[in-house]
Formats: structure tokens, C-alpha cells, sequence
């Protein structure tokens, strides 16, 4: 699945379709109220306060695939129907608690979608300009929290949705793809068809809201004083607050935001790929610690710290009740580990791999709540990330659900953001490579930096290619 912008994506023109999620008048009422995630309750806070100074900031995170062959748009509905019947998080309606956020959630049979024909898109920039428009409806603050449609033309169909942050991450883009193509082809083939109000507590689909309450938990007593801090504690003395800063200059100035420059490029080939990660095994490392030991010696060339510093998303899945469901099950983690001035990627390698060790061992307490507790006036007042931070994001695509279907169905994951003040780089490996899309602040520094930084990482990965 290629992590890409709406706009490099070349989705050909047809007939526009849309879907908009109802619930269904007459039923008795959404069950009773539930506990939310951590990233929710902070996401959905910062939208009420944005809105109230009326300084609105936008996201969305979008995919889209492609259905070979005459749609049969009855089956398309249904199956974009399975989707929000089998999980509970896109069926949910959040209210604002005093100072958290709590949901009630609408029954699978309490929900229904209305079709809506959108009429023809007669070239590239109509289609652009309609998904454009359509991604950017999701709104945290407004129900329902996904938009779907598609593209129909005689040979094939674009299908694509877009899901506001709150209910919804980058692993559950491609969870979401398989699940509709997946209900589509049984609706539309001679096998028996995949149950249309599955629950969400099926097997494989488990509820991102039970997880979030297992998780509140688990956590309801720690204090800023918990030993199960210690690890952001000292981190924090070391990098001198919760935030790692990006440590080059970005022409960025502080509290503001700005228009976002996006891209997608290929780093390696999917033979490269393969020779550095067996490079990585033999110096006693992950493939994905040599992505970020890289990272980190491209940084120092460019004149960066000794030591990295940075964040990283991390998965809370697993592989058991939550594998396959859709949410926000991402936790964010500081990592840190020294480069020194005569390191080369083995030794680098080494480090990162340690204090990955480390991170993992403290993974149970989650960022938002670290936020809440070691850095009080920070989490009360920031909309966003006070600053340039440095973030590093690396994920296998060719493990997710229904990746041996990706190349085919052409399956994109679309993010964007109305605002930025730094660099973010989510590095992806696909059958065809290790990509990486990047979005950066639209100013010369920002430009110039992520060029340098980006030819630097491709030096330090063709490295042990060429021994």
C-alpha cells in the first residue's frame, strides 16, 4: 500500500458516487455511553479549542483502491455498509465530558448509508478537486466520521474513503480496504456472502473502544510521581522537555503554521531493500533499527546532535482480539541513543537496537498520559506540536491485511494536514520498495533541508549495498 497525496495519485475520471453514513430513525436509542481512547480525548479537546479561537486545523487520513471490471453498485454499498457495521469506533457519537471525552455508540442495525449521485468527472483535475473536497469533509467535531464513495468507468472503479484522526489510523487504511473488497468479491461471487451486520466483536474485529477502556484501566491511578514514568522522566531531563526538537533549522518561526508541501519518492528498490535488511541481520540488527540508524547518521552529516533524539509511533494491536480493527491504536514513544562522530552504520545499528530494547520495556504507558502528567501547562494549551519535532515512522506494508492483494488493487493511503511548523517522514516498504511520503513546512530552509536530508539517508542506505 503506497502512502501518497490525493494529488500524485492520478485516479482517471468517471462517474461520481457517494455514501453518507444515517442512522436510522426509529430505533431505540445508541447504547450506553463508553470510554474513548487517550488520542481521542486529546484530539477531539484541541479541535474544541481551535474552534473556539477560530483557528481551525484539518486533517484527514483517506484511501482509496481500485475494482477491476463492471461495479455493481448495490454490492459496493453493502460492502462499504460491513465496514461501519463491523466496527464499532465509526459508529460511535462523541460528546465532550468536562475535560475528557466519552461516546455513545449506535447499534450495527441503527445505521444505514444514503446514496447520492455526484455526476461526471470529465478529466484528472475534476477527480483531484471532488476527492480533494470529499477527504476534507470529515470534521472531528461532526458525525458521522468517514466519508466513502467512488469513481465508476466502464472497466473499473475507484473506491475510496476518508476517516477524521479520531476513529482511525494509518494500519487501519489498509484493515478498512480489505474488509470492503473483501465483503464486495463474496457479494459479488458465487461464495457465500459475508455477513452484512457482522458485529463489531466479531473475531477479528475487536472493539477499539473496549480496548481504550482496558487501557484507561490500567493507568486511572498513576500520579507524576509513578515509577512507571521514569523512563519519560529522564528523558525529559535529557532532551530538556517532553518534545525532541528537530535539530536543524527550518526557517520556521514559533506558534505558527504553515501550508503544507507534500511528496512520495522511492528510496530502494524492492532488491535493495532486501540486501540492506539481510545487511542489518548480519550486524545483529532489524531492519527497521537500520532505517532509523540511518535517519540518524544523515542527521549528523547534516550537522545534528550526537545524539538522536526523536519519537516514534508504535502499534498497540497486537496479534490477538485487535489485530484487524479499526482505531486509533497507535501509542508515540521517545527513543535516544548516541552517534558518534566516527560511528558507522554497524555501530549505530547497535545503539538503536538497544534502545529500542529500552523503549519497548516501557511501552505500557501511554504518551498522552505522560503529556497530561510531567508536562501539565503544555498539554493544556498546545493545539499542536510546539515545534519542529523530530519523528521517525516506519512500517512493512507487505504484512498487512490483505497485502497480497495491494499491487493489484493499486491501494494508496492519502494523510494531510492543513498546517505544519516541521518535517515528517513516514518511511513504507511495498513489494515494490521502501518509499517514503513526506510532508514539510512550505518554506526554503524546510525545502532544502528535507532535499539534503532524504539524499543523505540514500547515501547512508546504499552503503552496504555496494560492499
Amino acid at each position: 500500500m503506497l502512502q501518497i497525496s490525493v494529488e500524485d495519485s492520478e485516479i482517471g475520471p468517471g462517474e461520481a458516487h457517494r455514501w453518507h453514513l444515517v442512522p436510522l430513525t426509529g430505533a431505540e436509542g445508541p447504547a450506553p455511553r463508553r470510554m474513548t481512547g487517550y488520542n481521542q480525548a486529546k484530539h477531539f479537546t484541541v479541535a474544541q479549542y481551535a474552534q473556539s479561537v477560530d483557528d481551525p486545523i484539518r486533517s484527514y487520513v483517506a484511501a482509496s483502491f481500485e475494482l477491476t471490471g463492471q461495479v455493481d453498485l448495490d454490492a459496493l454499498a453493502a460492502a462499504l455498509l460491513h465496514l461501519v457495521q463491523r466496527h464499532e469506533v465509526l459508529r460511535a457519537i462523541y460528546q465532550p465530558l468536562a475535560g475528557d471525552l466519552g461516546c455513545e455508540v449506535l447499534t450495527p442495525d441503527e445505521v444505514a448509508l444514503k446514496h447520492v449521485y455526484g455526476g461526471p468527472l470529465e478529466t484528472g483535475a475534476q477527480v483531484t478537486r471532488h476527492l480533494q473536497e470529499a477527504f476534507q469533509e470529515v470534521d472531528t467535531l461532526s458525525w458521522p466520521l468517514i466519508t466513502m464513495g467512488a469513481v465508476v468507468r466502464p472497466g473499473s472503479t475507484t473506491v475510496w474513503f476518508s476517516c477524521d484522526h479520531l476513529v482511525t489510523d494509518g494500519l487501519s487504511s489498509a484493515i478498512a480496504i480489505n474488509d470492503i473488497a473483501t465483503a464486495y468479491r463474496n457479494l459479488t461471487s458465487e461464495a457465500e456472502p459475508a455477513p452484512q451486520a457482522a458485529p463489531a466483536t466479531a473475531p477479528g474485529a475487536g472493539s477499539y473502544l473496549e480496548f481504550s477502556r482496558t487501557q484507561r484501566r490500567a493507568n486511572r491511578a498513576m500520579r507524576a510521581d509513578d515509577a512507571r514514568l521514569d523512563h519519560w522522566r529522564a528523558f525529559c531531563e535529557r532532551n530538556g522537555g517532553l518534545f525532541p526538537r528537530f535539530p536543524l533549522d527550518l526557517g520556521v518561526r514559533p506558534g505558527q503554521l504553515y501550508a503544507p508541501v507534500a511528496s512520495t519518492e522511492r528510496l530502494l528498490s524492492a532488491q535493495q531493500v532486501e540486501e540492506f535488511g539481510t545487511a542489518c541481520r548480519e550486524l545483529g540488527g532489524r531492519l527497521s533499527m537500520g532505517l532509523l540508524a540511518s535517519v540518524a547518521l544523515a542527521l549528523r552529516e547534516l550537522g545534528g546532535p550526537a545524539v538522536y533524539r526523536g519519537l516514534m509511533p508504535f502499534n498497540e494491536r497486537g496479534r490477538g482480539d485487535y489485530a484487524e480493527s479499526m482505531g486509533w491504536f497507535i501509542n508515540t514513544l521517545p527513543i535516544e541513543f548516541p552517534v558518534g562522530p566516527q560511528a558507522g552504520l554497524g555501530d549505530v545499528l547497535a545503539e538503536a537496537q538497544d534502545a529500542y530494547a529500552q523503549v519497548q520495556a516501557h511501552a505500557a504507558v501511554h504518551f498522552v498520559k505522560a503529556w497530561k502528567l510531567l508536562a501539565p501547562a503544555e498539554y493544556a494549551s498546545l493545539r499542536y506540536w510546539p515545534y519542529a519535532v523530530n519523528f521517525f515512522s516506519y512500517i512493512d506494508c507487505r504484512r498487512l491485511p490483505g497485502a497480497d492483494r495491494h499491487a493489484a488493487q493499486q491501494a494508496r493511503m492519502h494523510v494531510w494536514v492543513s498546517g505544519c511548523n516541521g518535517i515528517l517522514h513516514w518511511l513504507h516498504r511495498t513489494d515494490d520498495g521502501l518509499f517514503v511520503n513526506t510532508i514539510h513546512a512550505d518554506t526554503p530552509e524546510a525545502g532544502n533541508v528535507n532535499r539534503a536530508l532524504l539524499d543523505g539517508f540514500a547515501r547512508v542506505l546504499a552503503e552496504p549495498l555496494s560492499t
